[in-house]
């Protein structure tokens, strides 16, 4: 499985705004042409990458997206390197970016700088005529890597037996797979971003009685989401929450367990938010007691609650952005993103919330070299990469996207 690469840095600065720390090069290297068959599509690159020690490389990819004009529409997520998103037509989270490809039906490829889940959406999304191509298929994701379609039809069969699967509503994150979000479309659940969760979860609770009443919700795959969500915006306990783990039989949940709980909460995590801890909270407010901590939702439970706030990459943007000048912050959550944002903020004193940056090793296998390659390839008219959703478990995930579309909000 997949982890998050890291480079051990010292805190940033908290005196100067603006300040902040890369990494050593080395610690950015990119995953180019590895094989890494235990992700989510593992597979081996096809094709010769151009040498990201090219000098012409910037310029190769600038004469490619010039060639494609608008027959390409190039999507980046806010995750990516600066290089890649130097060429996106777009930026954004995963859902936005898909939403933002299907509202551009007359591209006839859509490159999705991102993963593959991230990938899957958008050819779920888009017309028949548009073709999704991810410049690396190995960048896979390791927090939707934890939930397979087996494991998750399983676990079902466990609810089945206890009596409770009647009355339990599937939820997944939009970090899932197209399968898993096919099998809460036949199930009749939803998809959530870390942005509606709490939304959809009310749905979903009010479909089995309420937040009150007996109900159920089987969170997937990122169970931190799922409990902090229940918990600081439902109103429910920690002890309505329990972890199944589909590597133990029955989910090491016993059927009295089961009854009881009221969110199921699949055990997946994010290898990059999954690493902040209390103690980074901590030792940032002792060295500066004026800083402002903001986490995304993917953290821990306990590193949520010490925080000061905690949302999505775009309230995480929106946030920074209407914070006034010289205000200090620290922010848990990926590195490329938090890196831009210090750069788009000189005025502000941006943090990295922990000393050990790390960084979506998946998510950067998305390159310059790859990303050359895939639109030279384009305009030599070889469609390299495509990513197509298997018809049935398309239908189904776009039967739960679009009731994630008719939520409140949408």
């Amino acid at each position: 499985m997949p982890r998050a690469r890291c480079a051990r840095i010292g805190i940033v600065s908290l005196t100067t705004p603006g300040t902040f720390v890369e990494p050593a090069p080395s610690a950015l290297l990119l995953l180019g042409r590895g094989v890494d068959l235990a992700s989510e599509r593992g597979v081996e690159c096809a094709g010769a990458l151009p040498s990201p020690s090219d000098p012409d490389l910037v310029e190769r990819a600038r004469a490619a997206r010039a060639a494609l004009g608008d027959r390409a529409f190039v999507l980046g997520h806010h995750y990516q390197r600066d290089e890649v998103i130097a060429f996106a037509d777009v930026t954004g989270d995963s859902f936005k970016l898909a939403r933002e490809a299907a509202a551009r039906p007359d591209a006839e490829f859509v490159i999705f700088c991102g993963v593959h889940f991230m990938a899957e959406s958008a050819d779920i999304l888009t017309s028949e005529s548009q073709q999704v191509v991810l410049p690396d298929l190995a960048a896979g994701c390791s927090m939707a890597d934890m939930a397979a379609i087996d494991q998750v039809e399983d676990a079902w069969e466990v609810l089945v037996e206890a009596g409770v699967a009647d009355d339990t509503v599937p939820v997944t994150y939009m970090n899932s797979t197209a399968a898993i979000k096919a099998f809460t479309g036949r199930h009749g659940g939803t998809v959530c971003t870390s942005s509606n969760a709490h939304v959809a979860l009310r749905w979903a609770f009010d479909k089995v009685g309420g937040v009150d009443g007996t109900g159920k919700v089987l969170f997937m795959p990122d169970q931190h989401l799922g409990r902090n969500t229940a918990v600081q915006q439902l109103g429910l306990s920690l002890d309505d929450c329990v972890v199944f783990d589909p590597r133990r039989p029955g989910g090491g949940l016993t059927t009295a367990e089961l009854r009881d709980a009221r969110m199921i909460l699949w055990r997946g995590h994010c290898s990059v938010h999954g690493r902040f801890s209390e103690r980074n909270v901590a030792d940032v407010r002792a060295a500066d007691p004026d800083v402002t901590v903001l986490v995304h939702p993917e953290c821990k439970h306990e590193v949520v609650t010490a925080a000061d706030m905690v949302g999505s990459t775009e309230y995480i943007i929106k946030a920074l952005d209407a914070a006034p000048a010289g205000s200090s912050w620290a922010i848990g959550t990926e590195l490329n993103l938090v890196r831009r944002l210090a750069d788009a903020h000189p005025d502000k004193k941006i943090h990295y919330l922990d000393s050990t940056v790390c960084f979506c090793s998946t998510m950067n296998r998305i390159d310059l070299p790859h990303l050359v390659w895939t639109m030279e390839s384009l305009v030599a008219g070889r469609v390299v990469n495509r990513v197509v959703v298997d018809p049935d478990d398309a239908h189904w995930a776009r039967v739960a996207l679009d009731q994630m579309l008719a939520l409140p909000g949408y």
